[in-house]
């Protein structure tokens, strides 16, 4: 479902994707607020359309202002352990991981989805980019489906 948003100039592309992660203290007072504050926070997103009449608006938090852009919730590639990765089954993640030099980091610390929630995996991509994990766990390469 696309919802109409503010971002960042410099963040309005098109298939760029973000985490929302909420208010900042710099929004009180904004006459923008309800327009810029409408995602649900930790949810990724992606952006599908700019609005281009839109005028670039000031923004205390975004140095070169906000505009209008059409976004919708986005799929979150994962690692999760091999013996549940399966397509429409509900996961959670292994559990965190200190070793951010790892390849497969990002995927077993992924943006936008947390540890102590379950998903539905929407597709399985297959063998994680890592060639040894670290804390010897048995992962796969999924995309957990996009939250509504």
């Amino acid at each position: 479902m696309t919802t109409v948003t503010l971002i960042g100039t410099r963040l309005a592309d098109v298939s760029r994707e973000f985490v929302y992660e909420g208010e900042s203290g710099d929004c009180e007072g904004c006459p923008y607020r309800s327009q810029c504050l409408n995602l649900s926070e930790g949810t990724r997103y992606r952006v599908t359309g700019i609005r281009e009449n839109a005028q670039t608006l000031d923004c205390a938090v975004h140095d070169a202002g906000v505009r209008a852009v059409e976004v919708e919730p986005a799929s979150v590639p994962a690692n999760v352990p091999s013996e549940r990765a399966y397509a429409g089954s509900k996961v959670s993640l292994a559990g965190p991981c200190p070793h951010t030099e790892c390849p497969s980091h990002g995927y077993c610390v992924p943006d936008g989805a947390d540890f102590d929630e379950e998903r539905v995996i929407d597709q399985v991509l297959g063998d994680p980019p890592h060639e040894t994990c670290a804390l010897d766990r048995d992962l796969t390469l999924v995309e957990f489906r996009a939250e509504e």
